[in-house]
């Protein structure tokens, strides 16, 4: 079924009850603008896939209206990107430094660092369990790499003078490790990004949110988002509550999933890259790797999260290209980085030549029939 502007019995800004007296459509034309209901996971049954049809409203009317919640395209996050002087060098873009893996994990911390390497950080030091040496080494020769105890972390004490700090994926729970970690928080000034056992850490032991830096950012799954605040009854609160979290310890909380949101400032910023690609292991750990990387280089800290997750996105829909979302693996995010940024800046082609160009494939495609 196809719906016009909106799914019969679909609200715009509040949570459906009857779920039986709504229109299942296959696919939405919506007017002017994206709507908030389209962007979240419990609606997906009733919109189906959708685009904007515009109508002719006041252009300048819309972009003056009063709103805390942004859908992101290429023209929002062109502007964050930092163009590199000829005579800069290395120590001007900053030390990433990845604290996590333990003992059957270190593929996580090593993806981790090998996107903040590949994002532009000018250098990227791994600090691991002693089991993970050899792995980091070998896999990732320009990474430097700092230990701790044998298969775990524990003392969360590095050398290394990083400007940006990303802590979390493949650390584990165990009490040994979360009080390392908790002793590293309480002392810590530098800039973090925090992620999967780093927040599950977090959820359990809530008071060390007070001391986490202004502008912490944190990139939560939903079920560890979860942890952190609680259930919700439907996604319109659990909108609610990301602008809590984020509001009450001045954090950047980065909501991964399809329109990946991110609260700052009593604003929500979704996200508009993206496919099914991305739910594969490692893609977080990724993710991670590249906001710590645009850290690292003085992005400011809502740019490094927007522009990151608009990348990690945009990796994924390049990629489907050439293959199907089901061998997509979180390495190949790292891969299709470049493409990623190239696109950033590729002129668009008008209308009628992109009408000309497919009638010319389809013709070859023909041809080959022949």
């Amino acid at each position: 079924m196809l719906s016009i502007d909106f799914p019969s019995g679909l609200f715009a800004d509040k949570a459906v009850k009857d779920k039986s007296s709504v229109v299942k459509a296959y696919h939405t034309l919506t007017f002017q603008t994206p709507k908030l209901a389209f962007l979240l996971p419990e609606n997906k049954e009733f919109v189906g896939s959708w685009e904007v049809i515009d109508i002719g409203l006041d252009l300048e009317f819309l972009y003056n209206v009063q709103t805390n919640y942004f859908l992101t395209y290429k023209q929002d996050v062109q502007p964050f990107y930092r163009f590199r002087d000829r005579f800069s060098h290395k120590g001007d873009y900053g030390h990433a430094l990845l604290i996590g893996g333990s003992f059957g994990k270190i593929g996580s911390v090593t993806l981790a660092s090998k996107a903040a390497l590949n994002i532009g950080s000018g250098l990227v030091t791994a600090y691991i369990p002693k089991c993970g040496y050899q792995v980091v080494q070998t896999a990732l020769p320009e990474v430097m790499v700092e230990v701790d105890a044998e298969s775990e972390l524990e003392y969360f004490n590095p050398k290394t003078k990083a400007t940006v700090i990303g802590i979390g994926v493949g650390i584990g729970t165990s009490t040994t490790t979360s009080q390392g970690f908790a002793d590293f928080l309480k002392q810590n000034k530098t800039p973090l990004v925090i992620d999967a056992d780093g927040i599950n850490i977090l959820s359990a032991n809530k008071e060390l949110l007070e001391v986490l830096p202004e502008n912490t950012i944190l990139t939560p799954h939903p079920k560890e988002f979860e942890r952190l605040v609680g259930k919700w009854k439907n996604d319109f609160e659990k909108l609610e509550k990301l602008i809590e979290l984020s509001s009450k310890y001045k954090l950047i909380v980065v909501l991964k999933g399809a329109y990946t949101a991110i609260a700052h400032g009593g604003n929500i910023y979704f996200n508009s890259t993206g496919n099914p690609a991305l739910a594969t292991a490692g893609s977080g750990d990724v993710l991670t790797g590249m906001i710590t990387g645009l850290l690292a280089q003085k992005y400011e800290p809502i740019y490094a999260a927007i522009l990151g997750v608009y990348l990690h996105g945009k990796t994924a829909d390049i990629a489907v290209n050439s293959m199907v979302y089901e061998t997509f693996t979180a390495s190949d995010c790292i891969e299709f980085l470049p493409d990623a940024f190239l696109d950033l800046f590729k002129k668009e082609a008008p209308p009628q030549q992109k009408e000309a160009e497919e009638k010319k494939e389809e013709t070859d495609d023909d041809n080959l029939y022949i």
